[in-house]
Protein backbone atom coordinates (compact mmCIF):
# COMPACT_ATOMS: atom_id res chain seq x y z
CA UNK A 1 0.00 0.00 0.00
CA UNK A 2 1.84 3.25 -0.85
CA UNK A 3 1.40 6.33 1.65
CA UNK A 4 2.16 10.07 1.77
CA UNK A 5 5.19 10.93 2.59
CA UNK A 6 4.85 14.90 3.26
CA UNK A 7 2.23 14.30 6.47
CA UNK A 8 4.90 16.78 7.94
CA UNK A 9 3.60 19.59 5.96
CA UNK A 10 -0.54 19.28 7.06
CA UNK A 11 -0.66 22.33 9.19
CA UNK A 12 -3.75 23.60 11.27
CA UNK A 13 -5.10 25.77 8.05
CA UNK A 14 -8.20 27.93 7.55
CA UNK A 15 -9.48 28.62 4.08
CA UNK A 16 -8.35 31.45 1.85
CA UNK A 17 -11.60 32.08 0.28
CA UNK A 18 -14.60 29.61 1.65
CA UNK A 19 -16.74 31.26 -1.10
CA UNK A 20 -14.65 29.61 -4.06
CA UNK A 21 -12.09 29.11 -5.93
CA UNK A 22 -9.12 32.18 -5.08
CA UNK A 23 -8.44 32.52 -8.70
CA UNK A 24 -11.56 32.00 -10.23
CA UNK A 25 -13.07 33.99 -8.50
CA UNK A 26 -10.84 37.25 -8.83
CA UNK A 27 -10.84 36.50 -13.00
CA UNK A 28 -14.62 35.18 -12.83
CA UNK A 29 -13.59 32.01 -14.18
CA UNK A 30 -15.89 28.87 -12.75
CA UNK A 31 -14.98 25.37 -11.19
CA UNK A 32 -16.64 22.16 -11.11
CA UNK A 33 -14.91 21.00 -7.10
CA UNK A 34 -12.95 22.70 -4.17
CA UNK A 35 -9.72 21.72 -2.73
CA UNK A 36 -8.21 22.93 0.69
CA UNK A 37 -4.28 22.84 0.77
CA UNK A 38 -3.51 21.53 3.87
CA UNK A 39 0.01 23.78 4.20
CA UNK A 40 -1.66 27.51 3.29
CA UNK A 41 -5.23 27.03 3.04
CA UNK A 42 -5.43 28.34 -0.30
CA UNK A 43 -8.61 27.05 -2.07
CA UNK A 44 -8.13 25.92 -5.71
CA UNK A 45 -10.44 24.70 -8.14
CA UNK A 46 -9.81 20.44 -8.66
CA UNK A 47 -8.31 19.19 -12.15
CA UNK A 48 -12.00 18.88 -13.23
CA UNK A 49 -11.79 22.64 -13.85
CA UNK A 50 -11.17 24.27 -16.91
CA UNK A 51 -8.21 25.79 -14.74
CA UNK A 52 -7.09 23.49 -12.38
CA UNK A 53 -5.74 26.35 -9.79
CA UNK A 54 -5.38 23.68 -6.99
CA UNK A 55 -3.09 21.78 -9.28
CA UNK A 56 -1.66 24.76 -10.05
CA UNK A 57 -1.19 25.67 -6.40
CA UNK A 58 0.63 22.59 -5.72
CA UNK A 59 3.50 23.00 -8.77
CA UNK A 60 3.63 26.73 -8.17
CA UNK A 61 4.74 26.60 -4.18
CA UNK A 62 5.00 22.88 -3.92
CA UNK A 63 2.52 22.16 -1.05
CA UNK A 64 1.79 19.16 -1.61
CA UNK A 65 -1.29 18.16 0.13
CA UNK A 66 -4.74 19.06 -0.73
CA UNK A 67 -8.04 17.83 1.17
CA UNK A 68 -11.76 17.76 -0.66
CA UNK A 69 -13.33 21.17 -0.08
CA UNK A 70 -16.99 19.53 -0.47
CA UNK A 71 -19.48 19.45 2.26
CA UNK A 72 -19.56 15.66 3.44
CA UNK A 73 -16.16 14.28 1.65
CA UNK A 74 -13.41 14.26 3.66
CA UNK A 75 -10.37 12.74 1.85
CA UNK A 76 -7.08 14.27 0.57
CA UNK A 77 -4.87 14.20 -1.85
CA UNK A 78 -0.82 14.05 -2.24
CA UNK A 79 -0.03 15.40 -5.49
CA UNK A 80 3.82 14.52 -5.09
CA UNK A 81 3.38 10.87 -3.83
CA UNK A 82 -0.25 10.72 -5.95
CA UNK A 83 -1.67 8.61 -2.73
CA UNK A 84 -5.52 9.05 -2.32
CA UNK A 85 -5.92 8.84 1.94
CA UNK A 86 -8.00 9.86 5.03
CA UNK A 87 -7.44 13.34 6.49
CA UNK A 88 -7.87 14.25 10.16
CA UNK A 89 -11.29 15.35 10.72
CA UNK A 90 -12.05 19.23 10.31
CA UNK A 91 -12.28 21.06 13.25
CA UNK A 92 -16.29 21.74 14.01
CA UNK A 93 -17.24 25.00 13.31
Amino acid sequence: METCTHLDQIRDVKPGTPEGCEECLATGGRWVHLRECLTCGHIGCCDSSPARHASRHYAGVGHPIARSFEPGEEWAWCFADEVLFDPAPRPAS
